[in-house]
């Protein structure tokens, strides 16, 4: 299924977004005039496993350079389809998410959700030597959150019907629960195999979590406060 617009405004202009956007996109064009040395600045600014591994072992360089790329590697992609799929998804559903939080909850939030992904992706597979790049562990805590706070929210989503395509508005509780099963069980069979490259589907399934459980306690704080309210 690929969702192609929600039917959910949001209440303020989501410049957070926006940004998150424009600097994904402008990385990516930096990336592009790199040619052959693209490689090497991937490696060092791609979130290593066996690297961090080496050097929590005390074999490698100071651990705040590989503790680094768990932000950096979040605004670096590896193609034109890989930028696109991620910021269309941002695109779709970040807008409410920050709405929600604020502004500065929301870029808070967002880092938080890559940094929990990339660490989550990085205990799956500690000695891999794959650089994992990419905002989808961050994207994937917009979509746990969104799960959360606007579940029966409408998705204008693309369904395959073999040999036919059809376009119906599905709540997002059904579209996002349906791109997690597909991420957990995807991770679940990586499991124990070497990662030589491909999809980070434990940094997907670590951002939703995160940002799942994340939107669960701040709607619990949201009520409690709205109820000392009334009460006062």
């Amino acid at each position: 299924m690929i969702p192609l617009r929600d039917e959910n405004p949001s209440r303020t202009a989501p410049g957070i977004t926006r940004a998150l956007i424009a600097l994904n996109c402008a990385f990516f064009i930096y990336e592009l005039m790199l040619g052959p040395n693209l490689t090497g600045f991937i490696e060092t600014w791609g979130m290593v496993p066996a690297r961090l591994s080496a050097d929590l072992a005390g074999h490698g360089e100071p651990i705040t350079a590989p503790l680094l790329t768990f932000v950096t590697s979040m605004f670096l992609h590896g193609g034109w389809m890989h930028l696109i799929g991620n910021m269309w998804f941002l695109w779709i559903f970040g807008d409410n998410i920050e709405d929600r939080l604020g502004h500065f909850g929301y870029l808070i939030f967002y880092l938080a959700s890559g940094v929990v992904a990339a660490s989550i992706q990085y205990f799956s597979a500690p000695h891999s030597r794959a650089p994992t790049i990419g905002a989808s562990g961050a994207i994937a805590g917009v979509l746990g959150a969104y799960a959360v706070a606007f579940p029966g929210a409408r998705v204008v989503t693309l369904v395959p019907f073999f040999p036919f395509f059809q376009v119906v508005a599905l709540p997002a509780l059904v579209v996002l629960g349906f791109w997690f099963v597909i991420q957990f069980f995807s991770g679940a069979l990586s499991l124990g195999m070497r990662a030589t490259g491909g999809v980070a589907w434990w940094a997907h399934i670590g951002g939703f979590a995160f940002g799942f459980i994340v939107m669960i306690l701040f709607g619990r704080r949201r009520d409690r406060g709205s109820r000392a309210w009334v009460q006062e």
